[in-house]
């Protein structure tokens, strides 16, 4: 590996964390809305909502692509990072289990579109690998891990430069609350199927979000530290690609 080059080994590396958390991953019944515990008219709006999400994503990728083919190594090393961080699961009440998620990462250098997409790729592969989340259910897994959480943390991040806040703050709380947020909207999905019959889609959502809030938090904030981490990693290691994104300014060093 002496005669490798920079990008050789970042490319190794990730695939060889890729394969070491796919082959210690267990039966998974994490987070994601799992195959066919939504009706199916749930399945096909969710499903819909997501579609001019993923459209733009491609094309925007497409544009990435050729006009900063450089940056295409960051693109990889996100969509890995989604898959590896949202595949670990931890137990919470009632039998339940939660994750991070990931996403927070490629918004913030990519946007929100490019996030949408390469959270299609992750949900695929995971339900078609690990059992995690469903194909009937991709639209509604897709809408809240990798639109509504990748809105909220891109969003974060763009006041926090116009605030002139710390890079790190700011990319820590994005994430971090990024990842809140999924949890949320997930359970607004989970509500507006399963209603409570007492107090309705509102006490339903707060019922689905004790469930998670209590190992969902501290994770968040885990999250959140290790994105700082991974961006403070490619600042030093891939500081001529954030400068392509414009994640960087020329001036920094």
């Amino acid at each position: 590996m002496k005669n490798w080059t920079k990008p050789e080994k970042t490319v190794y590396f990730a695939v060889l964390t890729f394969s070491v958390f796919l082959g210690l991953t267990e039966d998974v019944s994490a987070m994601h809305i799992m195959e066919g515990y939504l009706p199916l008219v749930h399945c096909i709006l969710w499903g819909v909502i997501c579609l001019p999400f993923a459209a733009h994503g491609f094309i925007t990728l497409k544009h990435i692509s050729i006009e900063k083919p450089q940056t295409m190594i960051l693109l990889a090393m996100s969509g890995a990072f989604i898959f590896v961080i949202s595949s670990l699961k931890i137990p919470s009440v009632t039998g339940s289990c939660s994750h991070m998620t990931g996403t927070g990462l490629s918004a913030i250098l990519f946007g929100v579109s490019s996030a949408s997409v390469l959270g299609i790729i992750v949900l695929i592969f995971q339900a078609v690998l690990l059992a995690h989340g469903g194909l009937t259910t991709l639209g509604a897994n897709t809408f809240s891990m990798a639109i509504a959480g990748p809105i909220l943390a891109f969003l974060i991040y763009r006041l926090g430069q116009k605030r002139n806040i710390n890079r790190k703050i700011t990319v820590f709380f994005a994430a971090a609350l990024g990842d809140i947020f999924t949890y949320c909207i997930t359970s607004l999905q989970l509500a507006l199927a399963y209603p409570s019959n007492e107090g309705g889609i509102i006490f339903s959502a707060g019922k689905f979000l004790g469930v998670f809030a209590p190992t969902q938090i501290p994770l968040a904030v885990m999250e959140g530290l290790i994105t700082v981490l991974v961006v403070m990693g490619m600042e030093n290691f891939a500081l001529p690609e954030l400068r392509a994104l414009g994640f960087v300014g020329k001036e920094e060093l």
